[in-house]
C-alpha cells in the first residue's frame, strides 16, 4: 500500500503532471512521468475512468496499479511525479502485464531526462 506522502492528491498536481509530463502510451495504460527538482518523495496518481468499466472493475484495476507502484518505489529517484491512467483493456490484464507495463513505462518516462 503506498503511503500517503506516495499519492499525488491534488487535482492541481494531476493537471500539472498530465499537462507537463512526458507521456507514454502502451496498450492498457497511459503513463505522465515529470521530474520535479523541488520533490524529495515520489508520488503517483491513478486515474480509472468508467470506460474501465463498473466500481468493482474500477477499484481491482486501481489497487493492481497501487501495488506495482509499490514495488517500484525503491527504483525511481526522488522528486518525480507520475500519473497512471488506465485504458479500457486494463481490465483484462494480468498481473504480470500491468507490472510490466508500468515498469517499462517509468523507466521510459524517467530515462530521457
Amino acid at each position: 500500500m503506498l503511503a500517503k506522502a506516495h499519492r499525488i492528491t491534488q487535482g492541481a498536481d494531476y493537471k500539472m503532471v498530465v499537462r507537463r509530463g512526458r507521456r507514454v502510451v502502451l496498450p492498457h495504460t497511459v503513463t505522465y512521468v515529470r521530474q520535479d527538482a523541488s520533490g524529495s518523495l515520489v508520488r503517483f496518481g491513478f486515474i480509472v475512468g468508467k470506460s474501465v468499466g463498473n466500481a468493482v472493475h474500477r477499484n481491482r484495476v486501481r489497487r493492481r496499479m497501487k501495488a506495482v507502484c509499490f514495488d517500484l518505489l525503491p527504483e525511481i529517484g526522488p522528486g518525480t511525479d507520475i500519473v497512471v491512467r488506465a485504458l479500457p483493456a486494463s481490465v483484462d490484464a494480468g498481473w504480470t502485464t500491468l507490472q510490466e507495463e508500468i515498469s517499462r513505462a517509468v523507466t521510459r518516462g524517467t530515462s530521457r531526462s
